[in-house]
């Protein structure tokens, strides 16, 4: 059993439920922004990232990520921080949407068994896991209604219903697809006890950067083309996006870059 750290405080405890409740109040979501685009290969390289295969990933390394996120769980919440665990697993491959939902679920019931070890106030978090999707190389196509189904299954098999939001990350998708399957997460069928919305980066921020290319003349268009995905997320992420019919534009284009080297 992982060192005990001091017991968190009833006021602590409030504290970090009141702010997780805030984040994930009806409509509401995160703009992820702390991707260093020049950066990422290079630094992910060496160490490697949850990737599906035959053999991938292994148990061991299911276990020591999800570790390691209990601990960062631990220290955030000893500050005073709501921690957002991210256990993501890519895209990369080409296996289907079964083997992905299977994948998840190993992947969060490992997180919360060890989040349970490092007595993590369960209240006092949010989760930010990948949608279950197929691989990018999948022949398959699936409907939004399958990845809703998909995902919402994998959750309720493995996320504690303490847990006050999932807010999941965009894992290459194009702003319009990752609306899309957000909504019919929010539209299916099952008991979902938690808010479910979005953290998105390229997700919310592809079009408006498309728009400003690094101009100050285009400031306004870029303004516009944020706040236009921002609203339609904090639809999708109650249900109520009927999607935009434009299946040729920007927002419809792939933000897929294989092994997170952006």
């Amino acid at each position: 059993m992982p060192h005990s750290h001091p017991a968190l405080s009833a006021e602590q405890k409030k504290e970090l439920s009141d702010i997780a409740l805030r984040i994930v109040a009806p409509g509401k979501g995160i703009l992820a922004a702390d991707e260093s685009v020049g950066s990422m290969a290079k630094r992910l390289s060496q160490i490697g990232v949850l990737k599906i295969s035959e053999r991938t990933p292994s148990a061991l390394a299911i276990l020591e990520n999800a570790n390691v996120l209990a601990r960062y769980a631990s220290i955030c919440q000893q500050n005073g921080i709501v921690p957002i665990v991210e256990p993501e697993i890519l895209p990369d491959g080409d296996h289907d949407l079964k083997r992905c939902q299977y994948v998840t679920e190993k992947v969060l019931a490992a997180v919360y068994k060890a989040l349970s070890d490092h007595h993590v106030y369960l209240e006092g978090t949010l989760l930010k896991p990948n949608m279950v999707t197929p691989g990018h190389a999948c022949p398959i196509k699936y409907s939004p209604e399958e990845v809703a189904m998909a995902t919402v299954t994998a959750l309720r098999r493995t996320v504690p219903p303490a847990v006050p939001g999932v807010t999941f990350l965009s894992g290459g998708q194009s702003e319009e697809e990752a609306s899309l399957n957000l909504n019919a997460i929010n539209r299916c069928p099952l008991p979902r006890p938690w808010a479910l919305t979005f953290s998105y980066g390229r997700a919310l921020q592809a079009s408006a950067l498309s728009a400003w290319r690094g101009q100050r003349d285009n400031a306004g268009a870029a303004t516009e083309e944020f706040i236009k995905r921002a609203e339609v997320n904090g639809l999708a992420a109650q249900g109520k996006y009927e999607g935009s019919g434009d299946d040729g534009g920007a927002a419809a284009q792939s933000l897929y870059i294989a092994n997170h080297a952006y």
